[in-house]
């Protein structure tokens, strides 16, 4: 598919004589899956807290504070031209390996979890392997929209310096999953942008090695070989390492066709679904509305991946178009593996659910990540009959 570039410099909306409107589609489908998302960590969490006496309501006002910062974060990112936003990607690498770095040293596990992930400032845990997630295809794109296809060696080389070094540093940490999240937007993004066939293969030929050598040198945490022990033979471990996918099998498989009912879930209220708020929320969303409203939700995020291809085809420049598709494979990523896991094609890797799990880093990153590919919808160049830019 050819992509038309036709304008590379910044265009501010003060520089146009008719000024873009936003992607009402993209925005609208956002909104809605967030507050799906808000009401289906409700009915989540409600129950558990109400029978410890606490607030019922009180993780549902965690997460909408989160919300609210991710709205206002979507819309100054939005509002900011990324081939301005070009000029930063080296510093905004640098500092989310930073940051990365800080783990290791001031860094702490969340609830329940071997692996350390989190840096607390007093008034905020944050996860900064999802800020690198951004920074890293802000730097991809970067370097990519520099040259033109078909890619060179070195462009292959230097791509992956800037995965390898964040998703190394993840790898220690350790999260194998979101590890992933960054090897299936490498290989993406390096499609996209231009690599041969050649190019691709050798890469999947070293992937395959390095995945046998990293178990070979025993660099694999056991309770990670045991998640995928168990993925292959949960009736061995239906009451310890299975517990999780076993459980959250019988709740979407309870909600039938059109589901039990809002509130209505045993397997929710109950809380026999662990982290069912975060990882396992579509869980919530099987057991109380069933497959047709399971289908619903991936109906919306299936629009949402729409809407940032059609964004990514509309693309300014190289660089808006790589960002976009980069955002795309993210979010496509992302979804794939936990709706996977939570019907048990997939093993468990904790990686949540775009704009409905709970995580306050992962929703403002999240709607970072859109606002990026939002930008460049709005300073797309205009179509016929759309006025010229000045």
């Amino acid at each position: 598919m050819a992509i038309d570039y036709r304008d590379t410099k910044p265009i501010s909306f003060m520089h146009r004589e008719a000024p873009l409107k936003p992607d009402l589609i993209l925005v609208l489908t956002y909104i809605v899956i967030t507050a799906f998302g808000l009401l289906m960590i409700y009915s989540a969490t409600a129950p558990g807290l109400e029978s410890r006496g606490l607030d019922p309501t009180g993780e549902l006002k965690e997460q909408a504070i989160f919300v609210v910062i991710g709205f206002i974060v979507f819309g100054i990112v939005s509002w900011m031209d990324l081939t301005e936003i070009r000029g930063f990607t080296t510093p905004i690498y640098f500092v989310s390996v930073l940051l990365l770095v800080l783990v290791f040293l001031v860094g702490e596990s969340g609830r329940g979890d071997v692996a350390v992930r989190w840096i607390d400032i007093g008034f905020l845990r944050f996860q900064p392997s999802e800020v690198a997630k951004v920074a890293v295809i802000l730097a991809l794109a970067s370097l990519l929209a520099a040259v033109e296809p078909p890619l060179r060696w070195i462009t292959i080389a230097k791509s992956l310096l800037i995965v390898g070094l964040p998703a190394g540093l993840i790898f220690l940490q350790p999260d194998l999953g979101t590890m992933l999240v960054f090897a299936f937007v490498l290989i993406a993004m390096l499609f996209v942008g231009g690599a041969t066939a050649r190019q691709l293969a050798f890469l999947a030929v070293a992937t395959i090695i390095a995945t046998v050598g990293v178990f070979q040198l025993n660099l694999i945490r056991d309770y990670q070989i045991n998640r995928l022990t168990a993925f292959v033979d949960p009736g061995a471990h239906e009451l310890t390492l299975s517990y999780n996918q076993i459980q959250s099998e019988i709740a979407i498989g309870s909600g039938g066709m059109f589901g039990k009912g809002l509130f209505e879930g045993s397997q929710t209220n109950l809380q026999f679904v662990p982290v069912q708020s975060s990882d396992f929320i579509f869980t919530a969303v099987g057991e109380q509305f069933g497959f047709v409203g399971s289908a619903v939700v991936i109906a919306l995020i299936g629009i949402m991946l729409w809407r940032l291809l059609m964004i990514a085809q509309r693309a300014r420049n190289r660089f808006g178009y790589l960002v976009t598709m980069g955002v795309a494979a993210m979010l496509a990523f992302h979804v794939f593996i936990n709706i996977g896991m939570t019907v048990r094609i997939m093993p468990v890797t904790g990686l949540p659910l775009p704009f409905m799990s709970s995580g306050g880093t992962f929703f403002v990153v999240m709607s970072a990540a859109l606002g990026l590919a939002h930008s460049s919808w709005i300073r797309r160049p205009p179509a016929p009959g759309e006025g010229p830019t000045t």
